[in-house]
Formats: C-alpha cells, sequence, structure tokens
C-alpha cells in the first residue's frame, strides 16, 4: 500500500457519512469482505479505489491522504461508562468519525494561527477533594476570576481558558455533549446544537467538570459527578441562595430567576430544595405543576434567551481568510474538504472583521 493512503481514515469517511459497510461496499463496487479486509490493512489500496471512496463519501482523494492518526470514544460518551444506552452504535461511529475530522482541522488551522488562553484548565480529581463537588467548582471559578453572581457568557468564559467550543447536530442522536482530548491539541468541546439555551449551558458545564475532575481513570459514577459540577459552578449556593430569600418559591418566581441565571427553571427548583429551602410536599407539588403545564421536558419558549455562540473556530477561519489571504476553496483544499462541508460543520460567513484579540497569528 502507499505510504500516501491512509487506511483508517477510509472507515472515518464511511462513518462519516453514517454508512454501514455493507452498504458502503454497495456503493463501492466491491464486497463486504473486501471492504473489510482494506479497512483492516489486509488488503493493498489503490488509487483508483481512493477516487471510488472520494466520489461515493464525498470527499478529496487527498482527504486519505493525511497522516493524523484516529482517535476512539472518549470517555464521557463510551458505553462501557454510561448505565443506559441510547446512542446506537452507528450514531456513535458517526460521532467519533466527525469528532476526528474536527480534530484534524483544528489541529490544521493552528499551524498558522495561536490561540492566547488567559487562563487555564485545573487539574482536580475527585478522590483528591473528598468528594467536595462545590468546593472544586469555586476553586475553579476563583482560578478563572469569575464575579459573584450568574454567569453571563459561559461559552466565552471556557474560550478564556483555552477551550475550543462548537456546535453539531452529533448525527441526530440523544448525546447533548462530548469532550474530546486529543495530544498538542486544546480540549474540544462538541455540543448538540438544537438544545435550548439553557440546557446548553448546563451541558457544556456538565462537560467542564470532565475536564476538571476526569482526566485519569474513568468510574460509572463520573456522570452524576459532572452534573453535580455544572450545578455548583452555575449556581453557586452562597450567589444564588440570596434570590429565594423571603420569596414564596413557585413557578412565577422560577420563571422570574431562569433569565437572570441563564439556567432552567428545572435546575433553579433542584437548587433550592439542595439548600434546604422546599419542603417535601412543596417540591413535589413545584413538581407536579411542572408535569401539569407541560414544562418538564420543554420550559415555556418565551423564556428562552439566546444561546453563548462560539468564537475561537470562527475566528481560525477569519483569520487565515482576512489575514492570511486564503479563499474558502484554498481553505477547503487545506482541510482536505469540500467547501459545502465547511459550511456544514462551520456556518461559514467570511466578512471583514477586526483580528480577534485572543488570536495571534504565527511568525
Amino acid at each position: 500500500m502507499p505510504e500516501t493512503w491512509n487506511a483508517d481514515l477510509l472507515r472515518v469517511a464511511r462513518q462519516l457519512r453514517g454508512f454501514q459497510q455493507g452498504d458502503a461496499a454497495h456503493r463501492l463496487g466491491v464486497s463486504q469482505a473486501m471492504l473489510s479486509r482494506i479497512e483492516n490493512k489486509l488488503s493493498a489500496l489503490s488509487s483508483d479505489f481512493v477516487d471510488r471512496a472520494a466520489e461515493v463519501y464525498d470527499l478529496p482523494s487527498s482527504f486519505f491522504t493525511q497522516p493524523d492518526p484516529v482517535l476512539g470514544a472518549p470517555v464521557s460518551v463510551h458505553p462501557i461508562w454510561r448505565k443506559r444506552s441510547i446512542v446506537s452504535a452507528r450514531e456513535m461511529e458517526q460521532i467519533v468519525a466527525e469528532l476526528n475530522v474536527r480534530v484534524m482541522h483544528l489541529r490544521r488551522l493552528l499551524q498558522a494561527v495561536d490561540i492566547d488562553a488567559t487562563y487555564s484548565i485545573p487539574s482536580m480529581p475527585v478522590e483528591d477533594f473528598d468528594g467536595d463537588i462545590a468546593r472544586i467548582a469555586a476553586i475553579v471559578r476563583t482560578q478563572w476570576q469569575m464575579p459573584i453572581g450568574p454567569v453571563k457568557d459561559l461559552t466565552r468564559t471556557l474560550e478564556a481558558a483555552g477551550v475550543v467550543v462548537v456546535h453539531s447536530s452529533m448525527a441526530g442522536s440523544a448525546v447533548d455533549g462530548v469532550t474530546f482530548s486529543a495530544p498538542g491539541l486544546p480540549p474540544l468541546i462538541v455540543l448538540k446544537s438544537d438544545q435550548p439555551a439553557d440546557r446548553m449551558r448546563f451541558t457544556l458545564a456538565h462537560e467542564l467538570g470532565h475536564l476538571v475532575m476526569h482526566r485519569t481513570q474513568p468510574t460509572q459514577e463520573m456522570e452524576q459527578q459532572a452534573h453535580d459540577f455544572a450545578s455548583h459552578f452555575l449556581l453557586p449556593s452562597a450567589d444564588v441562595r440570596p434570590y429565594f430569600f423571603n420569596r414564596r418559591i413557585d413557578l412565577r418566581l422560577l420563571a422570574e430567576l431562569k433569565p437572570v441565571w441563564r439556567v432552567s427553571m428545572a435546575s433553579l427548583l433542584m437548587k433550592a430544595r439542595s439548600l434546604g429551602l422546599l419542603a417535601y410536599n412543596q417540591e413535589r407539588y413545584l413538581w407536579q405543576q411542572f408535569s401539569s403545564n407541560k414544562i418538564r421536558l420543554r420550559e415555556p419558549p418565551e423564556l428562552d434567551f439566546p444561546i453563548d455562540k462560539p468564537t475561537v473556530v470562527p475566528d481560525l477561519i477569519e483569520a487565515h481568510v482576512q489575514q492570511l489571504g486564503y479563499s474558502i476553496a484554498e481553505l477547503a483544499e487545506m482541510l482536505h474538504v469540500g467547501s459545502h462541508e465547511l459550511s456544514t460543520l462551520y456556518g461559514i460567513n467570511v466578512a471583514p472583521v477586526t483580528k480577534a484579540a485572543h488570536l495571534k497569528i504565527i511568525k
């Protein structure tokens, strides 16, 4: 097999398009056994086969020349660490394939443009803090010099710590977010794009919890721990308690506080419970109100607020176009995808902009 072809990327391309191996083999005009042998590097690749694969998978032939290693599923979405699997194998493969493509793009975009991070992501294993997740969240907020009270723009906060945040359809799956850490690159957090803003922010804080607390051996408890971290990070007890003080805790108050704290009404209700501000019967009545008003799964749209928009990848792309002189076609060629793929992945809309303060051209 010529050294220029990376057989691992044949599997990535197939999974990126959501094709099962038998379906892909039919489209490629080979047997499934032959495609399996090729993907597993047991049969040689030919230029003709790569050209067919490029056509079937709607990718340039150069995609398959990239030397990048292919990474497996991160622990936060790996089925072995989930109590119940609600994501199909095909969806998981498609998500991981997209993550690999995004990592390859990030690697190339950062060859000429650097990210200036103001802060860093601390490593705080839960066991080192005797399970005190509230303390861990408070330390992170303190280290990042965050003001008391609500987090106004959580995405910008994480970007200031060197995290790259992007939005994705997540292959239409039930996965709300995933963290992907590749050697030599900043952490990448991918969020499902069709979530309401309150859920998206909680998901982002949840993924931050994984970055802070779960860098070593994963555990069955890590999802609940990340959930607790998100609650403490977005709703510090000492900061939110005065907002409930001497007030009747009902749906009206929860709706009033939602746009202030930029979290869901349900999160505020659970916080009030954890603060000991609700009797059992009162809490039960409120959850019944959630159900009877049909807001347990989807809170009133009139309470929605704008999502926190990621800026790092759009700024990296605009730096290449505006400062380095790339055309969209040249950028697509550098990233080994078609121009339409850039629109799908990044929603590119290039216009004259001022230089982003957190980016630096490498000379």
